[in-house]
């Protein structure tokens, strides 16, 4: 039911008017009563209790004093002008500092009154002072209004400019919540509230707006956050539940010779447990069907290659073709290798396909592939190439999937009557929350066992300064037969940036490795593919004993014998990738070594993930840190995709609001899928008016 009152212009709203409604609109996106509801503080100031002056101390929460102005000053010149004052009362004396608005601060100044002020206490120079704080002349009945929890909201710096302040937007927000025509319908059922411990809509706006305790604040955000994170959930697991009604998918139902034939007598190393575990799964979607849409996560070596091979093994033994797609012509080159390694053994065809295969070749693996001459076709977005067609394609793996947008993935299969099955799969860990979100809609499978005999990497942390010492390590590994990987950020230098690149670093690694003693290969992206192939090959065979190289060997790159990882200027990656480049080591049973080598000057972020890479090598770990540190949005794509577009919730915190949501979603579609019962007609209501994007209606 539409709410007149919610859906009133924002201009008719008492203390707004026509010049505010303009710059609410145009700087906050504010075009009515609904929207400034959904415009939430984001933080709040317990105003309630008064300090004496000699009990200020530095804190992060913001403090009230009363007292009178003892004195007031001019100081500095230019931009380091500021204006001084001390306040005092029976207790002692505060300096209070602006550097800004000094004219207009002046004006307010007077010895003979009392004045109210706020503001947060910091130390300088062995003295307390207030930055910036709020003042005014000191009224009882007005200062009483204002001894409360306070809600600041964001501004924007035309607003503030224009005396549209925090204060002006909470006198507004106040006088529409305590309006008798305001009104919130309630879309949760009284189930849902009691068992999740929730407070009724219109009392969380209220709260959210008006808080008379930091409780009610706590409640209020509960309830909102929840409203949030449901949204999300539901849509998600509709989605998916959708997906699962509708989509159908090939039918592999046999488990026949090349899967037991190479289970059975060529199989290079015992599955994990966890590798098992994985194809089970995998085993119950394709015969039911049904589509498959998995996500296989597994960390840097664990061993997905080898699920993705008996993925495909399941669709040639059923009479289909497979194709895996990978991000880089190294990664798909690495796959062709491994695969048609393998494909030799229970004599399967197996075909490259990239941007740089020739006309001539290009032409006959199409033809052999839609006649369906090769089982198993390997390569990068030249797959989805609409001149690409195969004679029945039954599975879909695509490698490092976070790199192909949704819409290129589906290219693969949308011209299929009957879509084929896809797994696809990440070596970068992906936290639990945010898969239940990004991939919310996809079944989830992990490989959390990495094989036998594998040593975790050793990693330490070491300032430029140390670079020798380092060298030398390295050295006395090269001695023994092993090699080393040497990795920066850039590939030319910048003048912007301060930090030693590939090319400008060239001639300080040939010191201490010089030629021809030792051997360097470098590979970097601006290489033609038949360079990096050459480059990469001469390093595996051994003939470079050190790879030089930006981050184009981040993912795909499989040499056992390189035991040393060198990250120079550590402190310019994430730790994601931090994580994926020591990845490249510590793939034989020989103990590797990762050293992140580092400027002195660290800020704390920077020193944090270091610390981290130092501490662990649990890639799930490092995700879920990683993702604490950045923020969802910034992770795998995120900030584009919309998904994680909330306003009060933090997936990184919230993890078990989230995990409250995703089982009250479940649970709600398990019992009425189409949400065509009575006490779910409400819910049913505002997903549908919120997928409509009526923004009033997020909150009725």
């Amino acid at each position: 039911m539409q709410n007149d009152f919610l859906d009133t212009a924002i201009e008719f709203v008492k203390g707004v008017g026509p010049a505010r409604a303009e710059l609410l609109k145009k700087e906050l996106g504010v075009f009515s009563i609904a929207d400034m509801l959904n415009h939430f503080p984001f933080r709040f100031e317990d105003r309630r209790s008064i300090t004496k002056i000699e009990k200020v101390k530095q804190t992060e929460t913001y403090i009230q004093l009363i007292g009178k102005i003892q004195d007031f000053a001019d100081e500095g010149v230019g931009k380091g002008k500021r204006l001084k004052a001390w306040l005092y009362d029976d207790t002692g004396t505060i300096e209070l500092v602006w550097f800004q608005g000094a004219q207009w601060v002046k004006k307010k100044l007077n010895r003979e009154q009392v004045f109210f002020v706020c503001g947060k206490a910091q130390e300088f120079r062995g003295f307390y002072n207030l930055p910036h704080p709020e003042i005014e002349v000191f009224d009882p009945e007005t200062i009483k209004k204002e001894q409360r929890i306070k809600p600041i909201y964001a501004l924007t710096e035309l607003i503030k400019k224009r005396g549209l302040d925090s204060k002006a937007l909470s006198q507004i927000t106040f006088a529409i919540v305590h309006d008798p025509r305001f009104s919130i319908e309630e879309y949760l059922s009284a189930s849902i509230l009691t068992e999740n411990n929730l407070i009724p809509n219109k009392e969380a706006y209220i709260k959210i707006h008006s808080p008379s305790s930091l409780d009610d604040v706590n409640h209020a955000l509960r309830r909102l956050k929840f409203n949030e994170l449901l949204d999300l959930q539901m849509k998600i697991v509709q989605r998916k539940t959708q997906h699962k009604l509708e989509v159908k998918g090939v039918v592999l139902d046999e488990i026949a010779t090349k899967f037991n034939t190479f289970y059975s007598e060529h199989l290079p190393f015992p599955l994990t447990e966890a590798q098992k575990r994985v194809l089970r799964e995998i085993r119950m979607d394709v015969k039911t069907g049904k589509q498959m849409n998995r996500l296989l996560q597994g960390d840097v070596g664990s061993g997905k290659t080898m699920v993705a091979w008996f993925t495909m093994l399941m669709a040639i033994d059923n009479g289909y073709q497979a194709c895996l797609m990978a991000p880089t012509e190294i990664l798909a080159q690495q796959h062709a290798e491994t695969i048609t390694e393998y494909a030799a053994l229970v004599g399967l065809k197996v075909a490259l396909h990239t941007g740089s295969t020739k006309t001539k070749q290009k032409r006959t693996v199409l033809a052999d592939l839609e006649a369906g001459n090769i089982d198993i076709i390997i390569g990068t977005h030249a797959l989805i190439e609409d001149t690409v067609n195969f004679k029945n394609l039954g599975m879909v793996v695509i490698d490092e999937q976070h790199r192909f947008g949704v819409e290129q993935r589906a290219k693969l299969w949308a011209k299929y009557k009957l879509p084929p099955h896809v797994l696809v799969m990440t070596a970068t860990p992906i936290p639990r929350t945010l898969a239940m979100t990004v991939y919310g809609d996809l079944d989830v499978s992990v490989i959390d066992e990495m094989p036998p005999g594998r040593i975790p990497t050793k990693t330490v942390h070491k300032f430029k300064k140390h670079f020798t010492e380092v060298a030398l390590f390295a050295e006395e590994q090269i001695k023994q037969g092993k090699q080393v990987y040497i990795v920066y950020p850039l590939i030319h230098e910048s003048d912007k940036l301060d930090y030693q690149d590939l090319m400008s670093a060239y001639d300080d690694v040939v010191r201490y490795f010089p030629l021809p003693k030792y051997h360097i290969s470098l590979m970097h992206g601006k290489l033609k593919p038949a360079e990096k192939e050459a480059e990469m090959q001469r390093f595996k065979e051994g003939k470079t004993q050190i790879m030089m190289a930006t981050t184009v060997i981040e993912v795909g790159v499989n040499v056992p014998n390189a035991t040393v990882m060198i990250i120079e200027n550590a402190e310019r990656f994430g730790l994601s990738q931090l994580h994926q480049l020591r990845g490249r080591v510590g793939r034989s049973s020989a103990q590797a070594y990762c050293i992140l080598i580092s400027g002195n000057k660290l800020s704390k972020t920077a020193r944090q993930r270091l610390q981290a890479m130092e501490k662990t090598t649990d890639g799930f770990e490092i995700a879920a840190l990683d993702m604490k540190l950045r923020g969802p949005g910034e992770i795998d794509g995120t900030k584009q995709s919309g998904l994680l577009d909330l306003k009060l919730s933090d997936i990184a915190k919230d993890d078990q609001l989230l995990y409250q949501c995703r089982a009250v979603a479940e649970k709600l579609l398990k019992e009425d899928p189409k949400l065509e019962l009575p006490v779910n007609r409400a819910l049913k209501l505002h997903l549908q008016q919120q997928s409509k994007g009526k923004v009033w209606r997020r909150i009725s």
